[in-house]
């Protein structure tokens, strides 16, 4: 098992990598290997993530910004992303580093009614009856002698 130097402050810690690494999956297609490790193009995922820049400023220390997009997009669409979630989540709830206790805060929070959408000048309609819809006579073209 070939150790890659960490580079940043957030990459992945060697015992960090020995828990992860098992939960990967194993590449199946024969051929050339692969010129960047799966650890640099996770740890350019990660970074990519936490600053929230987009993937051609991924630095080139975590190999080539589009293999490491590539990498990510595959992983999500075949859910090897919610795999890895939940089995890191098992292994440390094992552990007892979890607790899984749920608190639900009933607060409301209500805005201003001018910030919720309402008119400045007062009311929507007028209070007088002739403005409603309802209370207007209808005109029929018989009683104007039309028709």
């Amino acid at each position: 098992m070939a150790t890659v130097t960490v580079t940043g402050r957030h990459d992945l810690t060697d015992a960090q990598w020995a828990v992860l690494q098992p939960l990967l999956p194993v590449g199946r297609r024969p051929g050339r290997p692969p010129t960047w490790t799966k650890r640099q193009l996770i740890d350019g995922i990660r970074w990519r993530i936490r600053v929230g820049a987009p993937w051609r400023d991924v630095p080139a220390r975590y190999g080539s910004w589009a293999a490491a997009c590539a990498l990510f997009r595959r992983w999500q669409r075949d859910g090897t992303w919610q795999r890895l979630l939940t089995a890191l989540q098992a292994l440390a709830a094992a552990a007892g580093q979890i607790t899984w206790d749920v608190s639900v805060d009933s607060t409301i929070a209500r805005a201003h009614q001018h910030a919720a959408g309402a008119r400045k000048r007062g009311t929507c309609r007028p209070n007088h009856p002739a403005a409603s819809t309802s209370s207007r006579p209808i005109m029929r073209w018989a009683a104007l002698g039309v028709g």
